[in-house]
């Protein structure tokens, strides 16, 4: 059949919102997320030091993960999710049709992989379009996290918490040292609070001596005498069972701080295993709780599949 433009353009973005009510289905039914990447939320998990105006050139659609501002628009493919999208998404495929040149679409580069600063229609049309390149103008933002693009925002944390553990064990040989150590964390920025006990523990330990003790010995003194007893109370008392999907180093960091604001209420007297204890019966979930909790969140997503 031979359509005009007009019509053209009004089948294509209906093909183009069926495949995305299907790929949500499909999405659905694997339990997986369909969703672009937020460009705000990636930048403040890999927290780029520098940025650098890399010009204009051919970039690879398959590439483009995200957006600064519309990622709510598009699915992770690409397609047009709302119908209000309709007039300028047909707009700009009308100009593809026409074989009309189009500006260059402008992007973010991070990790190796490309978010939409400007042209979201733009690059929603040549995907549906089946162009495998689209030419951008580009800004890329320094990160030492590789990204690809099957990465979710839960996949790209990991990777940065993976990372500052290398950085982490590479600067302070604590694995070496204490080969039984074991520090893994959930959160982005842990070991840095490590560090940040660490030397705080030095600082004490230093009052009383003529000579600084190295970072090294103080590390040890941390690991031996103050990490290592509250993983042992955490443990003993099976703390961890009120704090799912949690480590015992995430509770550590979060008892010490609030250890330290008992003290402050209280005074010093205030032991070890009674902050533990106290940690855990504010901010704990019982087993009922957490049955209430996932009930909840299966009710959550059988309400946003009817939406």
């Amino acid at each position: 059949m031979i359509y005009s433009y007009n019509e053209q353009v009004q089948v294509d973005f209906d093909r183009a919102r069926t495949r995305e009510v299907f790929a949500k289905i499909f999405a659905l039914l694997k339990n997986e997320k369909d969703e672009l990447l937020a460009f705000d939320d990636i930048k403040s998990i890999l927290k780029p030091k520098s940025t650098t105006y890399k010009g204009t050139f051919p970039v690879e659609i398959s590439l483009i993960v995200g957006s600064e501002g519309r990622y709510k628009d598009f699915n992770k493919r690409f397609l047009p999710r709302y119908q209000h999208l309709r007039r300028r998404w047909q707009r700009v495929d009308m100009a593809h049709h026409q074989n009309k040149i189009l500006p260059a679409v402008k992007l973010y580069e991070i990790g190796g992989v490309y978010f939409v600063r400007d042209g979201n229609h733009r690059v929603s049309v040549a995907k549906m379009q089946g162009a495998a390149f689209i030419d951008a103008e580009v800004i890329s933002l320094d990160t030492e996290i590789t990204i690809t693009p099957e990465m979710g925002r839960k996949d790209l944390s990991n990777a940065v918490i993976a990372f500052e553990k290398e950085r982490f064990f590479e600067a302070t040989h604590l694995d070496v040292l204490r080969p039984e150590c074991s520090i893994e964390f959930t959160s982005i920025g842990r070991y840095d609070d490590i560090i940040k006990h660490i030397n705080g523990h030095k600082y004490f330990i230093n009052i009383d001596q003529e000579e600084e003790i190295p970072f090294g010995k103080a590390m040890l003194s941390w690991y031996d005498n103050v990490f290592i007893p509250i993983i042992t109370i955490i443990t003993k008392e099976n703390i961890l069972n009120r704090f799912p999907e949690r480590t015992p180093a995430d509770l550590y960091v979060w008892i010490v701080r609030h250890w330290h604001e008992l003290k402050e209420r209280y005074g010093h007297d205030f032991s070890l295993k009674q902050a533990v204890l106290d940690f855990s019966q504010k901010y704990g979930k019982s087993f009922f709780d957490q049955i209430k909790e996932i009930l909840r969140r299966i009710g959550f997503k059988i309400m946003k599949r009817k939406r």
